[in-house]
């Protein structure tokens, strides 16, 4: 089992950057595959990015294509998505998942594991 902890959330200005930051406790982070996915208001949950295991293979939303980058230190139990470019719609809470595999997963019933979130706010 895994508990995940979300951070690095915040009110920035439409063009900044943001990096979340998400620490995983329990056994064995590196068998996980890690998701970042989030809630707009008013809206359901949508996938933004995932990692597999490893952290060699990547995989993200054509809205976040090129101005997120998901990465992990394994040995520091923590994946990250790097926010540059931020634009008011990508206003939402944030939420790190996690799930035993090797590969990358999208869809949000992929997940067994989620942190609580974080909000990020991007002003106009």
């Amino acid at each position: 089992q895994v508990q995940l902890v979300e951070s690095g959330g915040g009110l920035v200005q439409a063009g900044g950057s943001l990096r979340l930051s998400c620490a995983a406790s329990g056994r064995a982070f590196s068998l996980y595959s890690m998701g970042w996915f989030r809630q707009p208001p008013g809206k359901e949950r949508e996938f933004v990015a995932a990692i597999s295991y490893s952290g060699v293979s990547t995989y993200y939303a054509d809205s976040v294509k090129g101005r997120f980058t998901i990465s992990r230190d394994n040995a520091k139990n923590t994946v990250y998505l790097q926010m540059n470019s931020l634009k008011p719609d990508d206003t939402a809470v944030y939420y790190c998942a996690a799930r035993l595999g090797t590969y990358y997963y999208s869809r949000a019933n992929d997940y067994g594991y989620w942190g609580q979130g974080t909000q990020v706010t991007v002003s106009s």
